[in-house]
């Protein structure tokens, strides 16, 4: 249970360190972020106040999907889910929610019992908004022969607000890492593994969705990613990293991965430099936040999926407590946590 609320809260921590870059209006890049951080006392002197610290609209949205999730049965999972997403928007003015979140809940009709939640395809929603909802979906649907629930309400989640494979695919990679992290899988196997899913899901596709000619730049995206990494085999499981991977090179790296020019943006890139931050900080809570929540790209998206993913990997003894203690929502999101591991456990 304790890791189950860690990773609730470590995304909320995430979420709140990145986003404070990103209300700055400057975007500044990860170097000059962790100078900042330095001069100010660094992470462990770090005490993440509402006022100065708050979360993003991705904390908000993730928790409109616990708070779905454990209400109901899946027969009415996804009736919840449109109404909890629109109430959501409709509160989040102030944060500068994610424009394809607030189109594609403005497709949603919470008062249409018959089409509440089918949104026609959207072209620009292949952002990182479905990825960072998504994740505790994988603390729902956990178990291996949950697999194919865990591939359908992924999609459905995601395909409310991002109705492109791009997005909707990102919320199922990001639900299918919390899966394996709970299942104990090595680290190192999760994006190959995910990408034995892709064509699983493709199949659940073909049958209520049609645009397949959007479908493989997700998948070619992580192909490349796991070759660069040497990591695409099963007889590879040491991730290769460059000798020199400072926060330039690993700006430059995230650039080159995201499909325009800000990494994370999208829903191949932000669970992707999530994922691969948690590859390359050993552990190390410090060097996960350098690599995921300070740099120049969408750091509140992939800082909050790398915090959540941490908090089930290594729970909350190597986070500096001043960064939860008093953290906006941190009671909520540890209730949501408890009960979510008690949801999974007690099911047959």
């Amino acid at each position: 249970m304790d890791k189950f609320k860690a990773a609730l809260v470590l995304a909320g921590v995430g979420d709140a360190l990145g986003y404070r870059n990103f209300s700055r209006q400057d975007n500044a890049l990860g170097a000059k972020i962790q100078q900042e951080l330095k001069e100010i006392g660094g992470l462990e002197n770090l005490v993440l106040s509402p006022d100065k610290w708050p979360v993003s609209d991705n904390t908000f949205m993730h928790m409109a999907t616990a708070e779905a999730v454990i209400t109901g049965s899946l027969e009415d999972l996804y009736r919840e889910l449109v109404k909890r997403y629109v109430d959501a928007v409709d509160k989040l003015s102030g944060r500068r929610p994610d424009p394809a979140t607030i189109e594609g809940c403005r497709e949603l009709k919470p008062d249409n019992h018959l089409l509440a939640w089918h949104t026609p395809f959207n072209e620009k929603g292949s952002g990182f908004g479905a990825s960072t909802k998504a994740m505790c979906l994988g603390m729902r649907y956990w178990k291996p022969e949950k697999l194919e629930s865990l591939i359908e309400v992924s999609i459905e989640c995601g395909r409310m607000t991002h109705n492109h494979p791009t997005g909707f695919l990102g919320s199922l990679c990001t639900a299918l890492f919390v899966a394996y992290a709970i299942q104990g899988k090595p680290l190192v196997q999760w994006g190959r593994e995910m990408m034995k899913v892709v064509p699983m899901a493709e199949e659940y596709c073909k049958k209520t969705i049609q645009y397949q000619e959007h479908w493989f730049y997700f998948e070619a995206k992580w192909q490349f990613y796991l070759e660069e990494r040497e990591i695409n085999d099963e007889n590879q499981n040491k991730p290769v990293f460059p000798a020199n991977y400072d926060a330039e090179e690993r700006e430059k790296t995230y650039r080159r991965w995201s499909s325009e020019g800000r990494g994370g943006r999208r829903g191949h890139d932000a669970p992707m430099i999530a994922y691969d931050a948690l590859l390359g900080c050993g552990g190390d809570w410090t060097e996960l936040c350098n690599r995921s929540m300070f740099h120049g790209g969408e750091s509140a998206a992939t800082g909050s999926i790398a915090g959540c993913l941490y908090g089930l990997v290594y729970g909350l003894s190597k986070v500096p407590k001043g960064l939860y203690q008093d953290m906006e929502q941190r009671e909520r999101l540890e209730f949501l946590g408890e009960n979510l591991y008690r949801l999974s456990m007690e099911e047959k």
